[in-house]
């Protein structure tokens, strides 16, 4: 067994997994299921032999069972192998956990005791989280930000062997957003469309699997509107205006919300005209998001940056219906970027 590990990340756990250093108790909690889902099946799928799991291995679900019902099978001894593994999914659902506090205080070194409480975290306040920690593992599944996704979905073509570009990259975080399983498996298909001898994806690529436009799309549209290209802005808000499905104001008003308030952010950093040191302040880690910062400031001076944060707060508003009694959701999308440009 594994000594504790608090405050664990999803890359440390899964070190350990892989070199069959197991904790007795796992707490995986948080917004984001695909980190709890990808730590809970390698648990499933590794820990024991095959032969093994028919007696050894249980899951249930928190809507199934009760706290003291989880404690009495994690109690139980393993037969004819040396570990037992019981997941519980859904632990959300369980209603009250004392049974559980106790038995994670003491737990059996014999078993690996799964919890999976998704939709959320555990109030950190209970008894059960400072004592899984004291014992076991616990893990908190954040949702990534938007701008994290690109890194996200480098890493996770890297670990497939495959590369992308940072264009590339920022035009299937664009399309797909925060959706960590859906990215997954976007991005799987996208492997498998890629010839043995050449695993790059190119925005080719991704207008082929991903139906995103390579010409027509977020990153496009974000990169006319940082170089203050009236012209590129307003052919591809023409092109969502004809393909609706390929874009709208409620995708890219988060991202360019997004943009707009770190770049009013970046004119408090002690160096404006430096890279490293805006790249710093910001705390971003990619080169290329820190020039689209740079050359922000050159196009858009303080004041215009505040005055088109406020007009992005007023026409997410009017998108959800507040005094806007008949403006479709294009012309609120065309009256947004001609208040940027002009």
């Amino acid at each position: 067994m594994a000594e504790k590990k608090s405050g664990a990340t999803f890359e440390s756990i899964m070190h350990c997994l892989k070199n069959r250093q197991f904790s007795p108790v796992y707490i995986l909690m948080g917004e984001e299921a695909y980190f709890i889902d990808r730590i809970a099946d390698y648990i499933a799928e590794h820990v024991l032999a095959d032969e093994e799991k028919d007696f050894n291995q249980t899951v249930v679900f928190g809507s199934d069972v009760t706290a003291a019902q989880v404690a009495d099978m994690a109690r139980r001894y393993p037969m004819m192998a040396e570990q037992q593994v019981i997941i519980v999914k859904e632990a959300q659902n369980i209603k009250a956990w004392d049974a559980l506090e106790k038995y994670v205080e003491n737990p059996m070194p014999t078993t690996i005791l799964v919890i999976c409480h998704k939709n959320g975290s555990i109030d950190k306040r209970k008894k059960i989280v400072a004592k899984a920690e004291a014992m076991g593992t616990v893990f908190e599944s954040k949702k990534k930000r938007d701008g994290e996704l690109p890194a996200f979905i480098e890493g996770y073509l890297k670990t497939k062997g495959a590369t992308i570009d940072h264009k590339s990259a920022q035009m299937i975080a664009d399309h797909i957003g925060a959706d960590l399983s859906r990215m997954a498996s976007e991005l799987d298909k996208v492997i498998i469309s890629l010839p043995e001898n050449n695993k790059h994806v190119t925005p080719d690529v991704v207008e082929e699997q991903v139906g995103v436009s390579k010409e027509f799309n977020g990153f496009e549209l974000k990169t006319a509107i940082i170089n203050r290209d009236v012209f590129k802005a307003n052919q591809i808000v023409k092109y969502f205006d004809r393909n609706p499905k390929s874009g709208s104001i409620f995708a890219f008003l988060p991202l360019l919300f997004n943009y707009f308030q770190n770049l009013m952010v970046a004119y408090y950093a002690p160096n404006k005209s430096n890279e490293s040191e805006v790249a710093k302040f910001l705390e971003l880690k990619s080169a290329w998001g820190v020039r689209d910062y740079i050359v922000g400031m050159r196009n858009y001076p303080a004041v215009k940056t505040m005055q088109i944060i406020a007009k992005m707060r007023e026409i997410d508003a009017k998108t959800k219906g507040l005094d806007n009694p008949n403006t479709s959701v294009g012309d609120l999308m065309k009256e947004l970027i001609f208040f940027i440009l002009h």
